[in-house]
């Protein structure tokens, strides 16, 4: 009897803010799973659990951390030291590692993984599976040049990027911002590195989004506006913002539903729930099936953070995006290079009134024609090239190793 054929991927997931890294990674597994591979995926978000895991992806859950500033670091749940955590963490990784005998390490947005947590296991695969492939994937934009070139020299970043992976892959296009040059990342890096383009998103269906049309009792004549601030830790003076809005009145008339995202403080979040439920508003903490909320809405109103950004863009929904400053730029440079080719609408953080919110809610959800067709023509090539890259892999493994050969067409 033939061995069963086996491909193997193992997933680092950054966890320590946001739901980004997460919603990315799973994005990504979901689409490779289809090809006959088995996946685990490594993270500590509390929130792993939450989302719909398909057959061939599973998780190894780690320790949780938070970020408190951009150097500070604490458990998120359990009460011992920051160093004890990260010590079970690495440990955990790296016996993973040893354990799921991966032919592909896919390492998500930071090249040592927190506190350098995966340069253990980087060193052990060169090793011990000197044919495993090591893939850094990153976002489009980290940060602004300046600060992301000092932080990658200061850290070690480029000498990380050199040794210990086989390639780069960015998860956006290289016409609307170019890392190499932004970045002045070395000639024999660059060559590592593969431009995918970013990631599509889960496009609802027409019974999936009827259903919960009905559930949100929704009329067909009502516009809808969907606020999200992603996993919420600092997106509470938007939605502020946008709740001094309606309670001044003069906005167009339209319903909205408010997603704080699981990691608003709180005591921000209740007052949301509060001022929301007074304006006959919609409220949710966390939304599990937010492609569908997306595709109902008229007008999408966010931070504007890569997976965010995908799921909008993916959809055709006109947005307004307000992005974040602090502690990274990443979100601001987006939403300019959005603005700038028509995309989306862009409103500054320090211009964030309700005025300005009402402004621009005019403009959304008047004659939207401009963006529907600038989103129409945006290509979305991400998972394609990733799965180009996972054929080309296995292909080279096949030679050594039948058991990893991709499994005949139709079977």
């Amino acid at each position: 009897m033939a061995a069963p054929t086996t491909y193997n991927i193992l997933m680092y997931s950054h966890d320590t803010y946001g739901l980004g890294h997460l919603r990315r990674t799973m994005a990504i597994a979901e689409h490779l799973r289809q090809h006959g591979v088995n996946i685990l995926i490594l993270t500590g978000s509390p929130l792993a659990g939450r989302y719909e895991t398909p057959d061939g992806v599973d998780f190894v859950r780690i320790p949780g951390m938070i970020k408190k500033t951009n150097e500070e670091y604490q458990p998120l749940s359990i009460k011992i030291n920051a160093r004890h955590a990260l010590n079970i963490r690495r440990n955990i990784i790296i016996a993973t590692a040893k354990a799921f005998q991966p032919h592909l390490f896919i390492v998500d947005k930071a090249p040592m993984g927190l506190r350098r947590e995966v340069i253990p296991t980087l060193k052990w695969l060169r090793r011990r599976l000197p044919g495993t492939r090591t893939i850094l994937g990153l976002r489009d934009i980290m940060d602004d040049a300046v600060s992301t070139s000092r932080e990658w020299r200061e850290k070690g970043v480029y000498e990380v990027l050199d040794q210990y992976y086989s390639e780069i892959w960015v998860y956006g296009n290289q016409d609307l911002y170019d890392p190499i040059a932004e970045y002045a990342i070395p000639d024999g890096i660059s060559r590592k590195m593969v431009f995918t383009g970013y990631i599509p998103r889960h496009v609802p269906t027409a019974q999936s989004m009827a259903r919960t049309r009905r559930e949100e009792r929704l009329s067909p004549e009502e516009k809808l506006v969907v606020v999200t601030t992603g996993g919420g830790g600092d997106g509470y003076p938007l939605m502020d913002a946008y709740l001094a809005m309606l309670e001044e009145g003069g906005a167009p008339h339209h319903r909205v539903i408010f997603v704080s995202g699981p990691f608003m403080p709180k005591p921000e979040r209740e007052a949301v729930a509060r001022r929301a439920g007074r304006l006959k508003a919609r409220f949710y903490h966390f939304y599990r099936r937010m492609e569908t909320l997306m595709g109902l809405a008229d007008a999408v109103v966010t931070m504007g953070g890569y997976n965010t950004t995908c799921e909008i863009l993916s959809q055709g929904k006109p947005c307004l995006v307000v992005p974040r400053e602090v502690p990274r730029l990443e979100q601001r440079i987006r939403a300019e290079v959005m603005s700038g080719r028509g995309l989306i609408e862009y409103l500054p953080w320090d211009s964030l009134t309700p005025a300005a919110l009402r402004d621009k809610l005019v403009l959304l959800l008047g004659d939207a024609g401009s963006y529907r067709t600038a989103m129409a023509n945006f290509p979305f090539t991400g998972l394609s090239v990733i799965s180009d890259r996972l054929a080309t892999f296995r292909r080279e493994l096949c030679r050594v190793d039948r058991n990893a050969c991709p499994p005949p067409a139709g079977s």
